[in-house]
């Protein structure tokens, strides 16, 4: 990930409902949501949930597919690890082993 792809997820991140978009669909995993049951969840409109994650999306940090007529929703972990991997990217002046503990906190177990 280079600087304005990371600068993309973090505008995409500065807005309270897409923060908490984007942390609903960490913790939905794999199963994902429709923009419906994210809507319902965070009690968000409709309109403002379609423009929400359309920027989350173009961010890189979701993803969606199409199922008939419903888009489901999902966390992009690619674009998750890109974020975290530029952020800690020049991490401890040139001694890799001291930024273990904090991608051991930050690595998915699941």
């Amino acid at each position: 990930m280079d600087k304005n792809n990371a600068l993309d997820a973090f505008n995409a991140l500065s807005q309270a409902t897409r923060l908490d978009v984007f942390r609903l669909l960490i913790k939905a995993g794999e199963v994902g949501m429709t923009a419906g049951e994210i809507g319902e969840t965070l009690d968000v409109r409709q309109n403002t949930m379609s423009t929400n994650l359309s920027i989350l999306a173009r961010s890189g940090l979701i993803r969606s597919e199409r199922e008939g007529r419903s888009i489901r929703y999902f966390s992009d972990m690619e674009g998750v690890r890109g974020l975290l991997a530029f952020l800690i990217e020049d991490c401890c002046g040139g001694h890799p082993e001291l930024c273990q503990p904090i991608i051991n906190e930050v690595a998915c177990t699941c």
